[in-house]
């Protein structure tokens, strides 16, 4: 019984992590930019998510898109994590949630950059390219609860997006 358990949520894992990349992925293309440098990281980036999603050690996954010249945030993207696993029920993405909204986020302009960050409880374990680092302001910039967009079975992530006010 305990192998089952342990399988099934290491599957949810896998499921979360690769549809994180993916949205994030949707979300860099469909802003207008070129997703080379998340397909280029994919490993690492996987590798720090499946590490820190197993030991429900990440708490949020950030896409910050700036203005290439001045560093300053443009827009921000959010996926908050969720540890409610169950062991049963389905596994979902909302693609079309996120179109949506990334439709009224708009396009970036054809000069901006994106880095992707993940914030860690304290004590997490340590995940070779990744290290501590810190995020761009949001100061005049409301955020936007889109709800739940990626669930396998209640382990999932909570979408939101930071735009000017």
């Amino acid at each position: 019984m305990t192998t089952v358990a342990v399988n099934t949520y290491t599957h949810s894992v896998t499921y979360v992590a690769d549809n994180i990349l993916k949205s994030l992925k949707d979300i860099i293309r469909l802003s207008g930019l070129d997703p080379s440098n998340l397909v280029n990281d994919w490993d690492t980036n996987m590798r720090a998510l499946k590490t820190w999603l197993g030991t429900q050690d990440l708490e949020r996954v950030v896409l910050e898109i700036y203005n290439k010249t001045t560093g300053a945030l443009i827009v921000r993207w959010d996926i908050d994590i969720v540890y409610s696993w169950n062991g049963g029920g389905g596994f979902w993405t909302d693609t079309d949630q996120l179109k949506y909204h990334l439709r009224k986020a708009g396009v970036a302009p054809s000069d901006a950059c994106y880095d992707i960050k993940m914030k860690s409880k304290p004590g997490r374990p340590d995940v070779q390219g990744w290290g501590p680092g810190s995020y761009r302001s949001t100061d005049g910039f409301i955020r936007h609860n889109l709800g739940s967009t990626i669930d396998h079975n209640g382990l999932g992530g909570s979408a939101a997006y930071w735009r000017k006010s």
